[in-house]
C-alpha cells in the first residue's frame, strides 16, 4: 500500500497547533532553564557581529537573544504560526525572521557566519539531509551549535507511536549517532557539554564518559566547525 504520509506537512500543522502553548514557557526555558546555557555556549565561539541563522528559532525569543549579544539574526521556522509570534521581536537591520524548511532553506551558498539550531534534525525524516543543507549555508569555517535531545527528554515521547506502526513526525536520533554523523560528513567537533534535568547535578555526572553523560542528557549540545569536503 502506498504511504501517502508528509512529514513535513504534518509537522508544520503540529507545530501551528502548539506554538500559542510553546511561547507561554519559552523566555523561562531561556532565560533560566533548559536552554538557559545555549547562548553563553554560543558565545564562546561566535562574536559580535557575525551573521547567524537560527534554524527552528520558534516563537524567536532565542534569535532575540543573540541580536541582543551584538550578532545579525535571522531566524527561520517551518511553522507560520511560530513565525507570525517571532516577528514581535524584529528589529531592522538586526533581526528578521521566515518561514523555511531546514531540508531546502532560502539561503546562499556560504551565506552565514554561524549557525544555531536547537532541536530541530529531531523533526525530520531525514536527519542527513538536514545536516547537509545544514552545511551548505554556512560559511567555510563556520560554525554550527546544535542541540540535539537526550534519552530523557520528554519530546521523544513523540516518536512513540512507531511503536504501533503509527506515522511520526519525531525521529529516534541519540546525540552520540548525531555526532557520528557529522564527523563523517564534513563537520569538526570544537566543543559539547550537557543540559540535565532538574536533580541532576555536576557532581554527579562529572566523572562519567561522555557516552554516558549523553546517555543521562535531557539535551546535548555541540559545537561544530564546517571543514571542506566530505570525510567519507
Amino acid at each position: 500500500m502506498l504511504n501517502t504520509y508528509d512529514w513535513e506537512k504534518e509537522a508544520e500543522k503540529k507545530w501551528d497547533e502548539r506554538a500559542a502553548f510553546w511561547n507561554k514557557s519559552s523566555k523561562e526555558m531561556w532565560d533560566t532553564g533548559s536552554r538557559s546555557t545555549v547562548i553563553p555556549f554560543f558565545k564562546k565561539y561566535v562574536s559580535e557581529g557575525s551573521k547567524v541563522i537560527d534554524i527552528g528559532c520558534g516563537d524567536g525569543y532565542g534569535s532575540f537573544l543573540l541580536m541582543q549579544e551584538g550578532m545579525k539574526v535571522t531566524g527561520a521556522d517551518l511553522s507560520p504560526e511560530m513565525i507570525r509570534l517571532a516577528k514581535q521581536h524584529e528589529k531592522e537591520g538586526r533581526l528578521e525572521f521566515r518561514q523555511a524548511n531546514i531540508m531546502s532553506m532560502p539561503f546562499g551558498d556560504g551565506e552565514a557566519d554561524a549557525l544555531l539550531t536547537i532541536n530541530c534534525l529531531e523533526w525530520t525524516a531525514d536527519p542527513l539531509a538536514g545536516l547537509q543543507e545544514l552545511k551548505r549555508v554556512v560559511k567555510k569555517e563556520g560554525y554550527l551549535c546544535i542541540a540535539v535531545l537526550g534519552p530523557t527528554a520528554h519530546p521523544r515521547e513523540n516518536s512513540y507511536g512507531r511503536l504501533y506502526g503509527k506515522d511520526v513526525i519525531c525521529n529516534t536520533m541519540m546525540p552520540w549517532e548525531f555526532e557520528k554523523l557529522a564527523l563523517e560528513n564534513g563537520w569538526e567537533l570544537i566543543d559539547s557539554q550537557g543540559v540535565y534535568k532538574r536533580g541532576v547535578t555536576e557532581d554527579m555526572v562529572h566523572k562519567l564518559s561522555a557516552e554516558l553523560k549523553q546517555s543521562l542528557s535531557f539535551l546535548w549540545l555541540f559545537m561544530l566547525q564546517k571543514k571542506g569536503e566530505d570525510k567519507r
